[in-house]
């Protein structure tokens, strides 16, 4: 976020400089206002494109690449892969209201699922199906 930051007032200063050598030019040379306010218009657009795209990048997660998935595990359990959805989900932090809106079911879906994955890996709570099923590498 400093680097950002710091990128972004230099390129302010930047800036400024460009305006007071157009300034300049502008008294020696003899060309129309309309000329540096399109290199201006251009510069700001070329900053502003760039602050977007810095800002609403997505952050790519890296999966551990020690993960291998236990699909032998999963056909044992009778985990579909709806309900291994869930658990992925559950494992991000989500509620299951945002479970739901993620997957686009209905909010008692969500429940029945993690009451079935409860069942299948033998656990009460979220956080004891999600270590579970971090141990039987069903989710890296």
């Amino acid at each position: 976020m400093k680097k950002t930051i710091f990128l972004y007032g230099l390129a302010l200063a930047l800036l400024v400089l460009l305006m007071r050598m157009i300034e300049y030019r502008f008294l020696v040379r003899d060309l129309t206002l309309e000329f540096y306010i399109g290199i201006v218009a251009i510069f700001f657009t070329a900053l502003g494109i760039w602050v977007g795209l810095k800002f609403t990048r997505k952050k790519v997660v890296m999966i551990n690449p020690d993960f291998h998935f236990n699909d032998k595990e999963q056909t044992k359990r009778n985990i579909s892969k709806r309900e291994l959805e869930v658990l992925e989900l559950m494992a991000q932090g989500l509620a299951n209201q945002e479970i739901a809106d993620k997957l686009f079911v209905s909010l008692n879906t969500v429940k029945t699922h993690s009451s079935n994955l409860f069942s299948k890996l033998e656990v009460s709570r979220r956080t004891q199906a999600i270590q579970k099923a971090k141990e039987l590498n069903l989710i890296p």
